[in-house]
């Protein structure tokens, strides 16, 4: 394999003796980085590209937005230098030590992950030719309708020609679970385009049992898999994870396909119809490394060498719905081997977007830290999916399922799982009698026309009883539906709407199965002397679910979308960098489904599914990021960035505030006005960021300079980058990006910003409002910038008192030709006076 060497499994299988006397000894996976500068900034180096483009005065010549990919991917020479290199470093620092080296990475950084014992990683980090020394660290996992919900169909697909043509000549490469090739939304036939492979894509294609010749196209241009960290920890299994690119998990295929899944699909679960699925850009091209599986998650050495290999392959767009388990330790929270091989990324020209996390709503429980990763939070879109019991005492109560309703307006007798027992049954095993997992314990007799009422319990959430088992019993004792009630020890699990072939739905709420089951046990007629129950009164109709509803308050953040503000370290000192950039639908999204995918157990065996979380959301962006790489083939990533963020809107469908949920438990009674700690700029406006207006472009060279502007952090800054830091005071409110996040406003702070207009000449009037105990001004108040020309703006902000709340303002860029840029303020400690104690004088 061209580019990173890869520990293949009938290799590793040869090595089971030699790496259990390793594991005797404490080996672990480390991930080393050298010196040397890796292919990527060496070739830089000798042909230096520039920065961004972008001069520092008021006004000037706009050259370029864009940064040219690195002519050196196709060269191998270097390349090749750098892995004998590595190789006789280990050589001769564990000469005759037992080692196994893992992967090489040359593109981004120059490194390698490698099993050894802490003695020999001692030995390895006093070597002068090593820069750094990590200890691996593992990672997780963090549509139908949301085209229209997006104004796709008469917006930004309209513009590029319709889907079609949607994100044609744009490569999006997917680092998560893999794919399911076979699947139609993959497919390069259906399309009466046939588009050819992009001429700068240079990846290949695995070729496997499970991942067989052909199963790459012109759609699905590249596959491969990295699993060498997972293997030789013993993790792998290759029965359920796929020594290949198949997604033997279903996270890989669902994300994929809402990027660039194909128009018109239709999405057909349990027999019922719901609708045409497509991808953000349908007509983009797809590369997949599988770095993620369904028995552990995954490895930052495996990531890394994903990375690694996308990067050099040629994409134009990296997308992880993956998340670290833990703040990465040291000195920031971005010097981590992920966020440190991204950095090089963003400088070949690579826009990378990261799901924000599942860790919401405390915060500063954001997971994806570094400027110039654009991070992503989950936001309800305006289609649900309500399903209702209707009771004998008229009472409704609200539910979960997609399944058809009982028969007519007819009621139905209720009946629970555990009053309908043989006769020689014992309930010594009463929670799985209760959840109807066997219908071999039941008497027909009873349940024969009846509404089965299980319990649904932490053995749901944990995987050990299923819905489909449940339905399975209902069946096979005659029942005419079933109603699932949530045991009181399951809180604050996220119920997605679960497909039924029979009528039956899911009470989510704890409070909800309550009144439910007072009402059964109250309906039942007892024996005065046995007390054994003679009559079932309680009576109950399924209205069905299959039906979607739409809501005028959406969007709004779920209450599981990690939340700022950005923690720099793990002191959780705050960063002045806001987090996340945006959301984007993520609650409820139905993707395409690998045929052997479990990841979402009750629909195992579908081709679609619909899950929620920001690994949904990300994806979302990753698509509208490739139509509008097409549409303007020379923006920067952080150019891209800056569109999706300016564009973005602050209200919902009915024209108030965009709302956030704020707790686990009944999120939707517990919400107040989202900050941009809760939704970064806003929710994405696909139309409006194909037409910006003004950019706020950030080079490579700045994201250096703000490195260096941690204290202590030259040494490090070189050892991944081969940048000598020079003095920099620079910090994360210092970047030129569309917002501005203070986290000590130390009496008066001034900042700059330049913006770029990639429009039609315009004046611009600038407006502002000030975050609570901070006055603002902006200078100039108003400007005329002609086409591809700069204008500096000067924002001054002075704290008013002594605070150590955040608060949050805004500033509004308004043209005459209608367009339109909103700059998020965050400020959250102020101080009105410097109160340093000063040396007294002799």
């Amino acid at each position: 394999m061209e580019g990173v060497v890869a520990v293949h499994l009938f290799v590793l299988s040869l090595l089971g003796l030699y790496l259990r006397c390793l594991c005797q000894e404490d080996a672990a996976v480390y991930i080393v980085t050298m010196k040397q500068p890796s292919a990527a900034h060496y070739y830089d180096q000798v042909k230096r590209f520039g920065s961004s483009g972008v001069s520092a005065g008021a006004s000037g010549a706009f050259n370029t937005l864009n940064k040219p990919r690195n002519a050196s991917r196709t060269n191998t020479s270097y390349s090749s230098y750098l892995i004998r290199l590595q190789n006789l470093l280990l050589r001769r620092t564990l000469r005759g030590e037992k080692y196994l080296k893992l992967y090489s990475y040359h593109y981004l950084i120059n490194g390698f992950a490698v099993l050894i014992t802490p003695q020999q990683a001692d030995k390895l980090s006093r070597r002068h030719e090593v820069a750094n020394l990590m200890l691996d660290f593992s990672v997780r996992t963090a549509t139908t309708h949301t085209p229209e919900f997006l104004g796709l169909p008469h917006g930004a697909w309209a513009q590029d020609g319709g889907p079609e043509v949607a994100g044609e000549g744009i490569v999006i490469g997917f680092i998560d679970t893999g794919i399911d090739p076979m699947h139609p939304s993959f497919s390069d036939t259906l399309s009466i385009n046939h588009y050819p492979v992009p001429a700068h894509f240079s990846g290949i294609c695995e070729v496997t049992r499970d991942f067989p010749s052909g199963s790459c196209n012109r759609k699905l241009v590249g596959a491969r898999h990295f699993a060498a960290s997972a293997i030789i920890r013993g993790m792998f299994n290759a029965t359920q994870d796929y020594a290949s690119p198949f997604d033997g998990d279903g996270h890989g295929t669902h994300t994929t396909s809402i990027a660039a899944g194909n128009h018109g699909i239709p999405v057909i679960v349990s027999g019922h119809h719901f609708g045409n699925a497509s991808g953000m850009a349908p007509h983009a091209h797809i590369a997949v490394y599988k770095a993620l599986y369904k028995s552990f998650g995954g490895f930052a050495a495996d990531v890394v060498a994903a990375i690694d290999q996308a990067a050099q392959d040629g994409v134009d767009i990296i997308s992880l719905s993956i998340t670290p388990n833990r703040r990465p330790w040291g000195l920031a929270t971005f010097f981590n081997p992920i966020d440190m091989s991204l950095l090089s990324a963003v400088k070949s020209g690579i826009f990378v977007v990261q799901a924000a996390g599942n860790t919401g709503p405390s915060p500063k429980s954001v997971s994806s830290f570094s400027p110039w990763i654009f991070t992503v939070g989950a936001s309800a879109h305006d289609r649900v999916y309500n399903n209702w019991l209707l009771l004998g005492n008229n009472l409704t109560i609200s539910g979960v399922g997609l399944a058809p309703g009982t028969d007519g307006d007819s009621m139905f007798p209720l009946i629970a799982a555990i009053h309908a027992m043989k006769n020689n049954t014992t309930v010594a095993n009463d929670m799985y009698l209760g959840e109807c997992q066997d219908s071999s314990y039941l008497d027909e007799d009873l349940t024969d026309g009846k509404i089965l009422i299980c319990s649904y319990s932490i053995r749901f959430v944990l995987g050990l009883s299923s819905i489909k088992q449940a339905l399975e019993t209902a069946k096979n004792v005659s029942a005419v539906g079933v109603i699932f009630y949530m045991d009181p020890f399951v809180t604050g699990f996220h119920l997605n709407p679960i497909p039924m072939d029979m009528p039956g739905l899911i009470i989510p709420s704890t409070d909800d199965s309550k009144v439910f089951f007072d009402y059964y046990n109250s309906s039942l007629v007892r024996d005065e002397m046995s007390k054994s129950i003679i009559k079932y009164c309680g009576v109950a109709n399924i209205l069905g679910g299959l039906k979607a509803n739409y809501s005028n308050t959406a969007p709004e953040v779920m209450y599981y979308s990690a939340r700022g503000p950005d923690p720099e370290d793990n002191s959780l000192a705050d960063a002045d960098i806001m987090k996340p950039n945006l959301i984007a639908p993520g609650n409820f999204i139905w993707g395409a489904w690998s045929s052997v995918g479990t990841d979402s157990a009750e629909f195992e065996g579908e081709n679609f599914a619909m899950i929620s979380g920001t690994s949904m959301a990300a994806p979302h962006i990753a698509g509208l990021a490739a139509l509008i790489k097409q549409k303007f083939p020379s923006f920067s990533p952080s150019a891209i960035a800056s569109a999706l963020s300016t564009t973005a809107t602050l209200y919902d469908r009915q024209g108030g505030p965009i709302m956030a949920q704020r707790a686990y438990r009944n999120p939707d009674s517990n919400q107040s006005p989202a900050t941009p700690f809760d939704m970064g700029s806003g929710f994405v406006n696909a139309t409006a960021a194909l037409d910006p207006g003004l950019i706020f472009d950030t080079g490579y060279d700045d994201f250096v300079s703000f490195l260096c502007g941690i204290n202590g952090s030259g040494p490090i800054v070189l050892n991944y980058t081969g940048h000598t830091c020079e003095v920099s005071n620079m910090t994360g409110s210092d970047l030129n990006i569309p917002s501005i996040t203070i986290s000590l406003l130390n009496q008066s702070r001034v900042i700059v910003r330049t913006v770029t207009n990639v429009a039609n000449d315009e004046y611009y009037h600038v407006s502002w409002s000030a975050p609570y105990g901070a006055s603002v001004s902006v200078a100039p108040a108003q400007f005329f910038v002609a086409s591809g020309q700069q204008q500096n703006l000067t924002i001054v902000l002075n704290a008013t008192m002594n605070s150590s709340f955040a608060s949050f303002g805004s500033i509004g860029l308004y043209g005459n030709l209608g367009h339109k840029s909103i700059i998020p303020l965050s400020v959250i400690s102020k101080i009105t006076q410097d109160t340093t104690p000063r040396r007294r004088k002799c």
